[in-house]
Order: C-alpha cells, then sequence, then structure tokens
C-alpha cells in the first residue's frame, strides 16, 4: 500500500525521538476547511471522523462533537488501542505463541475482546495509513488521528485536532437546534485570553507530557519534565478563579514529581467536576484504550507490556 515516499517514520510509527532525544511532533498536513465559501459544505451525514480514544487530540474532537450535538452530523470511526510499527490500525495485532507482538507487514489478529472498537465502514481499510494514502498517493508524513474524511469528495478535509474542533463549533450551527447552535466553545470575547494560554499550555503541558514520556536522553527528559510542572503549577493558581482547564496523562510518561489527585487540588476538582456532569466528558473516555494503548505500543518505555489496573477509581467522585 506505501509508495517508494516513505520516509522513516512512516516504516516504524513508533520510533518518534530525533537524535538529541528530543521528541519531534509532526506538523498536521491536511488543512482545509468546512465552510459556505469552500468545497466542503456543512452537510449532514457528509463527514466521518476517525479517531483514537488513547489520543488526547483526538479525544477533544469527540468532546466538541458531543457538546455541539453533531452525533447525526459527524459519522465516527474507532482504531483498536494497540498501536504497532504501521501506525493505527482498526483491528488487534498480530501475536507470537509466546505472546509478543511481532512487527506486522500489514497482518492483523483476530478479535481480542476489546470493545469500542469501530471499523472503518467507508473502505474496510485494516490501517489509517491506506487512508493517507488514499488522499494523497505519494504522502510521505505520519499516520495520525483525527482525521476528518469527506465522504462526497473521497479524501482528507483535515487533521489538525485545533482546527477540526473550531469547525465544529461554527460550521454546522446553520443546520443545528437552537439548543446547541447557541453553544460557543471559541467566543470572540475571550479569544486573545484563549490564544494566550494556549500557546504556552500546549507546549509545556499537552505535548509536554509528551516530550517528557517519549524523551531518550535524560537531558531530553529533564528539560521538559520540569517545564511541564512549572506549568502545572501556574494553571492550578489560574483554577482559583474558576477558569477552565484540562490535563494530560501522568502515570506512563514518568511524569511523577507530583500528581494531579495529591498535588494539584484544584486542577483535580475542575477535572472531576467535567468528568462527573458533563457527558460529553465521561461518555468519550475510555480508560481500558488509553491504558491498552499507552502500555502496550510502547516497548520502548514499558517492555513488558504490562497494563496497569488502577488508578482506582479511574477520576475520584466529587
Amino acid at each position: 500500500m506505501a509508495t517508494k515516499q516513505e520516509s522513516d517514520a512512516q516504516k516504524d510509527i513508533t520510533k518518534w525521538a530525533g537524535k538529541d532525544g528530543e521528541f519531534k511532533r509532526q506538523a498536521s498536513t491536511f488543512r482545509s476547511h468546512i465552510g459556505p465559501d469552500t468545497e466542503f459544505k456543512a452537510e449532514k451525514g457528509r463527514y466521518q471522523l476517525y479517531v483514537s480514544y488513547a489520543c488526547p487530540w483526538a479525544h477533544r474532537t469527540l468532546i466538541t462533537r458531543k457538546l455541539k450535538g453533531l452525533e447525526e452530523f459527524i459519522d465516527v470511526s474507532v482504531v483498536h488501542p494497540h498501536m504497532g510499527a504501521l501506525g493505527w490500525s482498526f483491528y488487534p495485532p498480530i501475536r507470537g505463541e509466546d505472546g509478543s507482538y511481532p512487527k506486522t507487514t500489514g497482518e492483523v489478529g483476530p478479535d481480542d475482546g476489546i470493545a469500542g472498537v469501530v471499523p472503518d465502514p467507508l473502505y474496510h481499510a485494516k490501517f489509517v495509513r491506506e487512508l493517507y494514502f488514499r488522499a494523497e498517493k505519494d504522502y510521505g508524513g505520519r499516520f495520525t488521528v483525527p482525521i476528518l474524511w469527506d465522504k462526497k469528495t473521497e479524501t482528507i478535509v483535515n487533521n489538525e485536532s485545533s482546527e477540526i474542533i473550531r469547525m465544529f463549533n461554527s460550521e454546522f450551527n446553520t443546520e443545528l437546534s437552537d439548543e446547541f447552535a447557541k453553544i460557543d466553545l471559541y467566543p470572540e470575547a475571550l479569544r486573545e485570553e484563549i490564544e494566550g494560554q494556549h500557546s504556552w499550555v500546549y507546549d509545556t503541558i499537552n505535548n509536554g507530557v509528551y516530550k517528557s514520556g517519549f524523551a531518550t536522553t535524560q537531558k531530553a527528559y529533564e528539560n521538559n519534565v520540569v517545564p511541564l510542572f512549572e506549568s502545572l503549577e501556574k494553571v492550578e493558581k489560574i483554577l482559583e478563579g474558576g477558569k477552565d482547564f484540562m490535563v494530560g496523562d501522568v502515570q506512563h510518561f514518568k511524569c511523577n514529581i507530583n500528581t494531579i489527585r495529591d498535588g494539584f487540588p484544584n486542577i483535580n476538582r475542575w477535572m472531576k467536576n467535567l468528568y462527573h456532569n458533563y457527558p460529553a466528558f465521561k461518555d468519550t473516555t475510555n480508560f481500558e484504550h488509553i491504558k491498552h494503548h499507552y502500555c502496550t505500543s510502547h516497548p520502548q518505555i514499558n517492555p513488558t507490556r504490562i497494563v496497569p489496573l488502577g488508578p482506582i477509581p479511574h477520576i475520584q467522585p466529587l
């Protein structure tokens, strides 16, 4: 399925760090927009959203889809939580007789009982990479989610989550009931403040967790984990005024200078509020997928691939 244009990252998507040990996140490639003045119109049932429950960038598109009442407008496919060398798949990985995970060349394994996977209904793709090559036969980047796919033109509209959620926030409002059309997650009066916070929250926290956890040298790890917790302290103070915030994972990525539960009571309080009081957060969170992905897909970090049972409960009660 792949072309001669394949990059080293495509040959093994689990290789993410540079020679300096730093995790390098690739910029999203497909950046078209749904709108009245583009070829991609806001039409019910026209688009397919491909996600992983384990990917926080994809997860925020699911949250926005539900908050905006777009479940009947945007169909969803969900990959299996395990990601091997060929990237995300809609099927379980092949397994060796000893329980090992051999590197696949395109084969997939039998059903493994993990619930919540929704296969590709359009092309019955085995791997997300197939969608990228269908959209652009000489594609040379990584195979990431989310993907917003246009069924009419059979191509990727956008694979940048921040842009997808903004489309979901505004471009379908004329098609929605007043109940959902009036919800504005990116209000004009707050955009400057939102963008100001986003610049450092994204770099040091959202992506900082990955830059810490995927670092392959001690220096690269410390260069990122310290700013991560400095920024969490900053957010903790911001939340004293009641501002919104969402946080990333701590356990798998060695980001254990402190925990959200014990070290950041304001962040923990607000996270519990979102999870327990807003179905868009709880209903789109799948802890089995999250833990299975991060504990089985990254043998460099967890060579035994043991998936922890805890924490119990996953989110503390209010």
